[in-house]
């Protein structure tokens, strides 16, 4: 029993504090973070936050299951192990995975308290959301645990066994060094696209139709006082209602 309720492996020879798998845990944060930002994107543009309290739910549960069960049992964990069984293990410490984890609760049980049980819609609702995700996009896109790097301001004994060995002092290599040229050619990739995106949005079809009919048809005046130019409450609260009557052609 108590092999099962543990947290992070304590019997790998030469480390000193227990360690989980990095690259579980990468895999884990990408799987939420593809529901959360699908999840979000429903409700942001649809104003559907049915799929976003669900995710919230499911979100709190594995979160628990890490922290208070084992983290092998969390179902984004066992999916995270699933997708990279067949590579070889990177062990990183596991009490500031716990830490970085216990702000990932604590963001989700106020999500729970004000979207699941309250029904609470606002740019408060935005701002934890988006801090969960920033979290989760960081850990699965860079192996960066922005969590764990808050872990060194509150406690003495600093976090050990980082990915890439991050918390010891090391000498970047040649091919991790960034250059004059790499930031421009950056630059000029990042300027060609700005461009070419400008190019497109003058030459959209859409876009010239959209402007044509608002010129040569009368009928593109629509009378805001209908009923169907006012913006939801959901919308209003969000501080997007303005854009919500943009995109039903209100102004």
């Amino acid at each position: 029993m108590n092999n099962l309720l543990r947290f992070g492996d304590t019997l790998l020879p030469g480390y000193a504090v227990p360690v989980l798998n990095e690259r579980e845990v990468r895999a884990a944060a990408g799987i939420l973070f593809f529901f959360a930002i699908v999840t979000f994107m429903n409700a942001f543009l649809m104003g559907n936050f049915y799929p976003t309290r669900v995710f919230i739910v499911a979100f709190v549960v594995d979160f628990m299951i890490r922290l208070f069960v084992n983290p092998q049992f969390a179902p984004s964990m066992i999916l995270g192990h699933f997708a990279v069984r067949n590579q070889t293990p990177e062990y990183v410490g596991a009490p500031q995975k716990r830490f970085a984890w216990g702000i990932g609760l604590a963001l989700g049980l106020l999500m729970l308290y004000l979207m699941v049980l309250n029904n609470v819609v606002g740019p408060i609702n935005m701002l934890v959301c988006s801090a969960c995700m920033l979290l989760m996009f960081f850990e699965a896109a860079f192996g960066i645990c922005l969590g764990c790097k808050v872990y060194n301001l509150f406690f003495r004994e600093k976090a050990k066994f980082c990915p890439g060995d991050a918390c010891e002092a090391n000498t970047r290599h040649d091919i991790q060094k960034i250059g004059m040229a790499h930031f421009v050619s950056l630059l000029v990739v990042l300027g060609l696209i700005g461009v070419v995106g400008q190019q497109l949005d003058r030459s959209s079809p859409t876009a010239m139709g959209h402007h044509a009919t608002q010129k040569t048809s009368p009928e593109a005046a629509v009378n805001t006082d209908n009923d169907d130019c006012t913006p939801p409450e959901w919308a209003i609260k969000m501080g997007h209602g303005d854009m919500w009557k943009q995109h039903h052609d209100c102004e």
